[in-house]
């Protein structure tokens, strides 16, 4: 056992507690536009990444985070080295800045001068994808003139000098933080807002978000003044709402800041990634609440670490955004690893050849996955197998099938299977028509597909029954065949219905259907092309049949046309004859 997964067993090993809440993290980046400045949102995570894309104007497709491993290690050092507050009690973010600043300053990790500056870089608006540019409206222009020229009367350049000098030394002495605060939030003109804004309330993103969710906010950038990197994870005792920092009203519990000096700016993105994608982790998550001090947050990478998969640099592409799983893996899997009650290996091992005799021990909780696989395997190959194996699975859903039809969600769905078997069956029954001389036409085709529907559908709902381009052609060719060989046509057609329904139900009573895995591709591309050729040759046939109804008069005169002419001629009254017996 080493000793993080030691260090997280018994942070982890509490299974009574209530689950946390989701994460939302957002990372937001440090902008410059010459004197101005402003954070701007770069990203954000539920339970995978969405970027900015470049341009600004839309969001990207939910991806996987691939991190590199240098980031990693650079963010432990950050923790390692920086300022971790744990359980601090924060109304605001003025208030919480204040308190990380003062730390830093405690533990000498920051020069007492530089803390206006760093407070007016962290209280600058945030500025999110709806948000308008950096620049200014005039409107803001406008009210930072007039709030400059309340703020500071005019004065000589000397007066002026003198005063900010004694005015910088009275607040260097003042003792109450807040004091300070205060001063960094005039010089901020306002820019945090302590309630959430119109584009906040507005924002339809707080849909795809649980109710009780909670944010994580990421703030990284690059400054001038800095010599060397400002870090500091902060995890409040209660969650806040911190008003404009995050895209949607959702309260925050954890805030990580990074500024450092300037020419790192990738490398500091790299690293809020790395923390952005470790909080939105089951396992790490977890860990992110219930640490205790700053070695259990460590502990928790070192797990994630272990954890982690690397590609080599030269095998693939780091462009290409990796598409989210189908079916998400559970997280209880790794966090019963961490059990109290948990007898085995760590890492992923736990009954494994540690466990002696060849062991096959499992926990247990993958006991009736065992027990699931080794059924399906005894039925496999049995007769009807198959069958009851289908309608097992089938079976605690069959109800729901029927009575979710009535929910209001699936009119839709209703409307888009109506739809497309009723155009399926007028225009393949009206191709029908045409090649069995209306033996099947539009009505047969609406009957059939109705009767042979409702009657599929009790088995496997929401299953589109239609005609289809080989059953039309097949219908065509039996038609011809019945036709020349003085069949009925009719009769024959309802021997095959019955064998074929005979056969059907021999490959599912012998479970026959695993030779499905023998089809390749080349046998569905062939009958594909095969009913292709089919198709274009009765086109061409029937357009060249068209010039035998309606030929082209070839000694047609255009010269001639006005000595045309189209009169009515009374008949002959001789031609008619009298029925008047």
């Amino acid at each position: 056992v080493s000793p993080a997964a030691e260090r997280l067993r018994y942070i982890l090993g509490e299974d009574d507690e209530p689950p946390n809440p989701t994460l939302f993290t957002e990372m937001d980046t440090l902008q410059h536009d010459g004197e101005e400045m402003e954070w701007k949102e770069s990203a954000r995570w539920i339970k995978f990444e969405e970027k900015v894309e470049e341009g600004g104007e839309r969001w990207s497709k939910p991806h996987v985070s691939t991190l590199s491993l240098h980031s990693l290690f650079e963010l432990r050092t950050c923790l390692q080295t920086g300022t971790v507050l744990l359980d601090l009690d924060g109304y605001s973010l003025p208030q919480i800045i204040d308190d990380v600043i003062e730390k830093q300053i405690e533990d000498g990790l920051l020069k007492p001068e530089l803390r206006e500056k760093i407070s007016y870089v962290l209280l600058r608006k945030h500025r999110h994808q709806t948000k308008k540019p950096i620049h200014r409206s005039l409107a803001d222009i406008g009210k930072s003139v007039s709030s400059n020229t309340t703020r500071s009367p005019v004065r000589s350049p000397a007066t002026g000098a003198a005063f900010h000098r004694s005015t910088e030394d009275l607040r260097m002495r003042q003792s109450a933080s807040y004091g300070r605060l205060r001063h960094a939030q005039s010089r901020s003109m306002n820019d945090i807002s302590d309630t959430p804004s119109t584009d906040q309330l507005k924002n339809k993103f707080i849909k795809k978000i649980p109710k009780d969710a909670e944010a994580s906010n990421v703030l990284v950038g690059e400054v001038e003044f800095l010599e060397k990197p400002f870090v500091a994870f902060v995890r409040l005792l209660q969650a806040t709402m911190l008003g404009g920092v995050t895209e949607v009203p959702v309260p925050t519990r954890f805030l990580f800041i990074l500024l450092g000096p300037a020419g790192k700016a990738k490398s500091y993105n790299e690293i809020g990634r790395a923390i952005a994608t470790l909080m939105v982790d089951d396992l790490f998550s977890d860990v992110a609440y219930k640490a205790r001090d700053r070695e259990d947050l460590i502990a928790g990478i070192d797990e994630f670490l272990d954890e982690v998969i690397v590609l080599p640099p030269g095998e693939w592409d780091p462009n290409i955004r990796i598409e989210p799983p189908k079916k998400v893996p559970s997280a209880d899997k790794r966090k019963s690893v961490f059990s109290l009650n948990e007898v085995g290996q760590m890492n992923g091992t736990a009954g494994g050849a540690g466990a002696g005799g060849g062991g096959g021990g499992s926990d247990d909780g993958e006991m009736p996955e065992v027990h699931e696989i080794g059924e399906e395997l005894a039925w496999t190959g049995r007769f009807c197998g198959g069958l009851y194996l289908d309608i097992k699975r089938k079976l605690p859903w069959f109800p729901s099938d029927f009575y979710e039809g009535f929910h209001i969600q699936s009119i839709s769905a209703i409307l888009f299977i109506y739809l497309g078997c009723i155009t399926n069956a007028i225009t393949f029954g009206g191709l029908l028509g045409d090649a069995t001389d209306n033996y099947q036409g539009v009505m047969e085709s609406f009957l059939g597909t109705a009767m042979a529907g409702s009657m599929f559908c009790l088995f496997a709902p929401l299953i589109i029954l239609s005609s289809t381009g080989p059953i039309l052609i097949f219908e065509k060719l039996l038609f011809d065949f019945s036709k020349g060989n003085g069949i009925d046509y009719m009769e024959f057609r309802l021997w095959i219905g019955l064998h074929s329904a005979l056969q059907c139900l021999i490959l599912v009573a012998t479970d026959a259907s695993f030779i499905i895995k023998y089809i390749t591709r080349f046998t569905e591309e062939g009958f594909s092309t095969l009913i292709s050729f089919i198709f274009i040759y009765d086109a061409i046939k029937k357009m060249i049949g068209a010039f035998k109804y309606y030929p082209i008069n070839s000694d047609f005169k255009p010269d001639y046309v006005t000595m045309y002419k189209c009169e009515c001629i009374a008949p002959d009254p001789g031609e008619y004859i009298s029925f008047s017996a």
